[in-house]
């Protein structure tokens, strides 16, 4: 095997492991390790104005072409992964064949990402954004299998009296985004098993970016004429479908280096090599000024979008079944403490999941409101926002949720909370309880008497001004099915 290849495919495999793992650790070690694996992602730099990163990737690609999609890219590492699956198969190893760019397909898809980000429909662009992509299906397809193993190795050592591993709960945060997962995965795998790279070089909006790019790189497949017999080997391996062994071309702003041709030909007749900036450019002809200024305005607007733009049963005392706890509608989406605002979180965030992923308390699971699908909220049917918890500003490559400090958090107001008598069971039927004032870490609850009916049991005040939207009181609430008191976002957080 070709050394270089050697080099893509490992490199491409510590990425493709260490992405999963960042989705599936629900422990918050790998994250410390390789949390910049995530920050190196295209558009998640872009959104997150990394100018640094989105830089560096740039560079990268004008001297090498598009390795981003062969090595960095987990959702193209997946592609190469099936189609090489599929190309196992018996009679189907050479079985790609030459097809002209879609241009204007290519452009097109990429507009539509660019003025879906700009008009604020980010949770729609996030469909065909790679990276995101690739977190929903880890998420949602992979991870319930990965905690499941967890739970059974935990079931095994508590067996053997050792507490190495610990179970944790298994649950459907969203069936809207479960579908989502599973028909992105399907319409992905057949692309892939029959195309090899179709999606990368019709849909997505990275690659057709960076294929811009590449037409210039100063390292590029070339094929030596001289040696060239016509066998088409390397046309027929090639998954990208952009080697035209007939008229000794290649489309650069489709090759994705893997080396899969250089590797097939026996011949050396095709190879990696550099050729120069002159070169480069001269090669692309007349249409060098033209892709070159297509590539600067659509580029502009790309990183200009970024800146516009059923829970389980509980049983309790071991002997009474409870009923679950239903979502409130809330006017305004709770978001997490770092998003700033609801408009800062929207625009920026791609729905990739991977805060919804970290979160060790089970407070964020993807919105079903359709203006928001699949993008983040919270929620406190099953925990609360806990003060010493800044998991999910840790781990957001897109700048939707900036990093924040444990000390800080507990300073920055989020939501309030409201009370609903006709739920309370306190008002409503006489029993002293207390619970949310109890468990308010703000001490923002006060009990009161309640002035409707003398005698009766205590009722809560809420403190606006000292609540910070935390949720503790809406997930002790003994009320069924929906919580005597809730929380409401706002719009615009504050520091109190």
């Amino acid at each position: 095997m070709n050394m270089l290849r050697k080099i893509r495919i490992f490199s491409a495999a510590v990425f493709f492991i260490g992405i999963t793992l960042l989705f599936l650790d629900f422990t918050g070690v790998f994250h410390s390790w390789l949390g910049w694996m995530a920050r190196v992602q295209l558009v998640p730099a872009i959104l997150a104005v990394n100018v640094a990163v989105v830089a560096l990737l740039l560079l990268l690609t004008l001297l090498f072409g598009r390795v981003y999609c062969s090595v960095i890219c987990p959702l193209g590492v997946m592609q190469d992964i099936v189609s090489n699956l599929s190309g196992r198969r018996k009679g189907k190893r050479l079985r790609f064949g030459f097809s002209k760019e879609n241009r204007w397909l290519r452009t097109a898809f990429l507009l539509l990402f660019i003025a879906l980000l700009v008009a604020g429909f980010s949770w729609v662009a996030a469909l065909i954004e790679p990276y995101s992509a690739y977190g929903r299906i880890v998420n949602n397809l992979l991870s319930p299998l990965y905690l499941w193993g967890n739970n059974l190795l935990a079931y095994a050592a508590e067996r053997a009296d050792s507490y190495a591993f610990y179970s944790v709960d298994v649950w459907l945060r969203s069936g809207a985004t479960l579908a989502v997962a599973v028909v992105t995965f399907i319409v992905l795998f057949v692309l892939a098993w029959r195309g090899g790279r179709t999606w990368c070089n019709s849909v997505c909006p990275v690659g057709t970016l960076l294929g811009f790019v590449s037409r210039f790189s100063l390292f590029k497949m070339v094929v030596d004429t001289s040696k060239c017999n016509g066998c088409k080997v390397c046309e027929r391996s090639c998954k990208a479908s952009c080697i035209d062994a007939g008229a000794h071309t290649i489309d650069h702003s489709r090759c994705v280096a893997c080396m899969n041709c250089v590797d097939k030909c026996k011949r050396g007749a095709i190879g990696y090599k550099y050729v120069g900036w002159t070169k480069s450019v001269a090669e692309n002809g007349e249409k060098a000024d033209t892709a070159r200024r297509s590539f600067l305005a659509i580029g502009g607007s790309f990183v200009a979008s970024s800146l516009v733009a059923q829970a389980d049963k509980k049983v309790d005392g071991g002997l009474a079944v409870i009923e679950d706890k239903r979502v409130p509608k809330r006017t305004v989406p709770v978001v997490p403490v770092g998003a700033e605002s609801v408009k800062n979180f929207t625009q920026h965030c791609t729905a990739c999941q991977l805060c919804v992923s970290k979160c060790p308390n089970d407070v964020l699971r993807p919105s079903q409101s359709l203006e928001r699908l699949m993008q983040p909220e919270m929620s406190f049917e099953r925990g609360y926002c806990r003060p010493s918890c800044n998991a999910c500003s840790q781990v957001c490559p897109n700048g939707a949720i900036k990093p924040i400090e444990k000390a800080m958090k507990s300073a920055v107001k989020i939501g309030t909370a409201v009370w609903v008598a006709d739920n309370c069971i306190a008002y409503r039927d006489g029993v002293s309880c207390g619970n949310c004032s109890r468990h308010c870490p703000n001490g923002a609850i006060k009990m009161i008497e309640c002035k409707d009916k003398p005698g009766a049991a205590k009722i809560p005040m809420v403190d606006a001004e000292r609540c910070l939207g935390c949720g503790a009181c809406e997930y002790v609430c003994p009320a069924r099915p929906f919580s005597a008191i809730f929380v409401e976002g706002i719009e615009v957080h504050r520091t109190v």
